[in-house]
């Protein structure tokens, strides 16, 4: 294959992924300007790796695990280097005072539910709730099994509605 031909290709997997690789990294990181970058460094981790790629599972649940692992990167290495990712008290201000959030506020608030979970019931939350995806693919994705995801995501789901009952 040449490379005009792989540049080519490749802008169509940008293209056709970019949007929804885009979600799941900001349902994980909250930021716009975050999420660009970590979709950014998605598309060269893909880009670098492509070759590698076996066709054992579809092209999307590929790029969605190295964007979920992007993204998961991205925030142990913020807290590392004294971001303050355990910081949540002001997740809803943000979401709200950011010009691509398009949300209201039981939508902000869900979001501030959903940023305080640990990172792997946040994780399993937002693939199964926002992107509805089974938790077989889930499981390839995160590369744990099915039970612990279920296990994550009922604990995440109860967690959140007791957030909601607290802000009655």
């Amino acid at each position: 294959m040449s490379e005009t031909t792989r540049r080519r290709a490749f802008d169509i997997i940008v293209r056709t992924y970019g949007e929804c690789l885009y979600w799941k990294i900001r349902y994980i990181v909250l930021s716009h300007d975050d999420a660009d970058d970590v979709l950014q460094n998605t598309f060269l981790k893909a880009w670098n790796n492509i070759t590698s790629f076996r066709g054992k599972s579809k092209l999307q649940t590929w790029l969605c695990s190295i964007a979920i692992n992007e993204a998961l990167d991205f925030l142990r290495k913020n807290k590392k280097h004294g971001g303050n990712t355990d910081d949540y008290l002001s997740v809803s201000d943000r979401l709200t005072a950011d010009e691509y959030f398009d949300g209201d506020r039981a939508h902000a608030m869900l979001m501030q539910a959903v940023a305080a979970l640990p990172e792997v019931q946040r994780t399993v939350f937002n693939l199964r709730y926002f992107d509805n995806m089974k938790y077989s693919e889930i499981s390839k994705m995160l590369n744990t099994s099915e039970g612990a995801l279920k296990a994550s995501y009922h604990i995440a789901v109860k967690k959140i509605s007791e957030y909601f009952h607290l802000q009655d």
